[in-house]
């Protein structure tokens, strides 16, 4: 997922400009909003008010930290228009997907809100009259950095499940879209204790200054691999435990017994929704020979349709930054020899708006296969049969996800066993039953982002072993009842485990 940049300022002493991050509306090219960059002394409060509040916040008891919770979502829904109508005017978001943003992010506080009071640890079987059990316990503070491209679903789902397991959050969003993340943290921070939810805004500096502070136990990241890569070794360091979702490079693989139309439906909903800037988004495509003109012919279609929607249906990219990415990225491909079936090249006019693109003769070195591109574009390679397919889609250094549209289920078990992604979707881009959670791998990143595992991450556990303590003896100070072994539990020499003597 693309997240990091150089924003549109830097920090200066001598121009007070640089102190304020200017975000361009993608669509017309006039600024969206001004957002004032967090000083260093800010940086530093910021961390300090979370440590202080940790302890109060984690003896809260869970329910009510459930019901502040839930406030908390329904001050969002009271403003939901207002933060879509931010996030549109600084990425682009189409009004209908930032609006449904708003409320992915409402409801996911609202899952939190309840799974967390029934996050609990379990019970084991130890010696007769003891008693052993694990307990969760929050981390402690958490730094959250979150994405531009659905900004509030996403930090809605990891600042629900930080709050609610008891910790407490420094959030820093991305500095794409400063205006949205600050409403956000304001208004969520109003209904939370001081000290629980504390936002800081600015750009990678910033950043940096967070990863210098000391006492944060956790660092929750999505956005870049390379940015992803900077917190696991400032971890080091530091020791807080990393969850990363980072970028992606997803694959689709399309077995020849499928519609090719209804299949190509599928690849353009994934290639081009949102512009592409989906973390999820597919990314490189591999069809099979037998149905490779038909599909290929439909997709066509399908981006032609999705290029003359207009803006309130198919949006700009973020910025001119990723548009010159996603141009290199496409010309590099032409260069070497793919072949441009409709789109991939800048429009004319204001914004930055970009083509949903189909390129086919593409090969397996090229940059639309190989990395992130994180725009509309649909690269093809014609493969002989499924096994070709999944093993081209398996060998990828990102771990995000992959789709397999193919009607034998003997390719679907296979895909599911092989492909070294943490989701396998089968006959559809996107979807999944509620309460889900993946984990990504290789450059994609590592721990459970979302969903009820994310409430396993944000705790770590104590295990507990009770046993009755000895009876002091009537009238003796400092001396004890000798102890039956049945009733107080104590330990057979010949039968103790590693775990008895740790």
């Amino acid at each position: 997922m693309t997240l990091d940049a150089p924003t549109t300022t830097a920090p200066s002493t001598d121009d007070p400009s640089a102190d304020t991050i200017t975000v361009l509306d993608p669509v017309t090219g006039e600024v969206a909003s001004e957002t004032r960059r967090s000083t260093a002394d800010e940086v530093r409060d910021a961390v300090a008010r979370a440590r202080a509040a940790a302890t109060g916040w984690a003896r809260t008891a869970p329910g009510e930290r459930g019901a502040v919770l839930r406030a908390a979502a329904e001050r969002l829904r009271e403003h939901a228009d207002d933060l879509a109508a931010m996030n549109t005017r600084e990425t682009g978001k189409v009004p209908g997907d930032a609006l449904g943003g708003v409320e992915a992010g409402i409801n996911t506080l609202i899952q939190y809100a309840e799974l967390g009071p029934l996050h609990r640890g379990e019970a084991l079987r130890g010696n007769h009259g003891a008693a052993d059990f694990a307990v969760p316990h929050p981390r402690g503070v958490v730094l959250a950095l979150t994405p531009w491209n659905d900004p509030v679903a996403v930090a809605c789902g990891i600042l629900g499940a930080a709050i609610v397991a008891g910790n407490t959050v420094v959030h820093k969003g991305s500095e794409r879209s400063p205006g949205t993340i600050a409403l956000l943290n304001r208004l969520l921070a109003a209904e939370l204790p001081e000290g629980v939810l504390v936002g800081v805004d600015g750009d990678a500096t910033t950043g940096e200054q967070l990863l210098a502070e000391d006492g944060i136990a956790v660092y929750a990241h999505v956005g870049s691999t390379a940015t992803g890569d900077r917190l696991a070794k400032a971890a080091l360091r530091t020791r807080a435990h990393v969850i990363r979702e980072n970028g992606g490079n997803d694959a689709a693989v399309v077995d020849a017994d499928v519609d090719p139309v209804w299949a190509a439906e599928q690849v353009a909903l994934g290639a081009f929704a949102n512009t592409g800037q989906i973390c999820t988004s597919v990314e490189r495509v591999y069809v099979h020979r037998d149905i490779a003109d038909d599909f290929t012919a439909a997709l066509v279609r399908a981006a032609e349709r999705k290029t003359a929607s207009a803006a309130a249906d198919f949006g700009p990219l973020v910025d001119e930054r990723l548009r010159t990415t996603v141009q290199e990225h496409v010309d590099q491909a032409v260069d070497a020899g793919a072949r441009v079936l409709t789109g991939g090249s800048v429009p004319e006019g204001a914004g930055t708006f970009y083509p949903a693109t189909v390129l086919t003769d593409c090969t397996d070195d090229m940059l639309v296969l190989t990395e992130e591109t994180f725009g509309p574009i649909a690269p093809l390679r014609v493969v002989d049969d499924m096994a070709e397919g999944l093993r081209l889609a398996a060998e990828d250094r990102y771990g995000l996800a992959a789709t397999v549209l193919t009607g034998d289920t003997a390719t679907a078990l296979r895909a599911a066993a092989e492909l070294p992604v943490g989701t396998v979707k089968i006959n559809a881009v996107f979807g999944g039953a509620p309460g889900g959670s993946a984990e990504p791998r290789g450059a994609s990143g590592s721990g459970f982002g979302y969903g009820p595992h994310l409430l396993d991450e944000m705790t770590t556990t104590t295990v507990v072993h009770l046993e009755a303590a000895p009876r002091r003896t009537s009238g003796t100070a400092g001396t004890a009842d000798a102890v039956d072994p049945a009733t107080a539990g104590s330990h057979d020499t010949d039968t103790a485990t590693a775990e008895d003597v740790r």
